[in-house]
């Protein structure tokens, strides 16, 4: 399945949303901590080894994850660095592949903050940014923060709110409880297209309906086959032609014919198994998969992948 079409989308569709969803086929990105490393700190200059190798296997995307504080009984410590200066480090050594954020956690973020950050990688990369936010996840950093956690809800959508007036307006007059602008002051830079491309993750405490309408895409995460199918027919009756992606965690086991054994949001299989099952999704109308490769030798799972698996598609 394709992506929307260009006359539905001018006002974000950047390089990296053209590299995830322009084409007609199933397009796969990596999921930093590119080494494995989720409960400390990874080596950055083998991180940016394996993106650079990600990207001349063909991968379309590499996505880093936004994980303010460790929390050590959550057991994952999201590759440790913050996505801005992590996602800057890379664009500078890479050319074309998608840069992702999966995802900002808004309610922690404020907004004249982000819409800088975003949009200042989006023009250091030349276009290459696509935003995944979400509301969060660990508990323990709301009170950190000095955030209610029941307002996560009502702080995405302010927050996306403000990062438009951010990015397509000069001087932007727009407020809430993060405060406001009242004109006189603008936000430099702006992205390079009119606002940058925003994907809710998950429900992100919204209706489907709501990140439908405000969303450019949806992100979620793995999903049974039948529950995801469910989910991507509800998604084209609402978003139309606008893409649905989905995070999938990926161990290859050694023998090419193994059946499934399940994961943590996903599966141990073989290169056989994992081809078949990237068909269903890409007949069920999923435009892209965020691959979290898990294995002692990353750099072997990511040419096995590009090899025996993407390059089905």
């Amino acid at each position: 399945m394709g992506g929307p079409d260009a006359e539905e989308r001018l006002d974000h569709a950047n390089a990296g949303f053209q590299r995830l969803f322009d084409g007609a086929d199933l397009t796969f990105g990596l999921g930093f901590p590119l080494t494995g490393e989720r409960r400390g700190t990874p080596d950055p200059a083998e991180e940016v080894r394996l993106a650079e190798r990600a990207e001349a296997l063909g991968f379309d995307g590499l996505w880093a994850r936004d994980v303010p504080t460790y929390w050590p009984r959550f057991g994952d410590a999201g590759g440790a660095f913050d996505p801005w200066g992590l996602l800057s480090h890379v664009a500078a050594r890479t050319d074309e592949v998608a840069l992702g954020t999966a995802s900002v956690v808004l309610p922690l973020r404020h907004p004249i903050h982000l819409a800088k950050s975003a949009a200042t990688l989006d023009r250091l990369s030349d276009g290459r940014v696509v935003l995944g936010v979400a509301s969060g996840d660990r508990d323990p950093e709301y009170p950190a923060f000095g955030v209610d956690p029941d307002r996560r809800g009502e702080m995405v959508r302010e927050r996306i709110a403000a990062m438009r007036a951010c990015w397509r307006e000069e001087f932007p007059e727009v407020d809430g409880g993060w405060g406001g602008l009242d004109g006189d002051l603008d936000v430099l830079p702006k992205p390079t297209t009119e606002t940058l491309p925003v994907l809710p993750t998950g429900n992100a405490r919204q209706s489907t309906e709501w990140i439908a309408e405000r969303g450019d895409g949806w992100l979620f995460y793995h999903l049974p086959d039948e529950t995801l199918r469910s989910y991507v027919a509800e998604w084209r009756e609402l978003a139309g032609a606008k893409p649905f992606a989905i995070a999938v965690g990926v161990e290859f086991a050694d023998d090419p014919s193994a059946g499934p054994e399940h994961r943590h949001l996903g599966y141990r299989a073989g290169a056989e198994w994992f081809r078949e099952y990237f068909r269903r999704l890409d007949e069920f109308g999923v435009d892209h998969v965020v691959v979290g490769l898990r294995g002692d030798d990353p750099q072997t799972a990511m040419e096995t992948f590009a090899d025996e698996v993407g390059g089905a598609f």
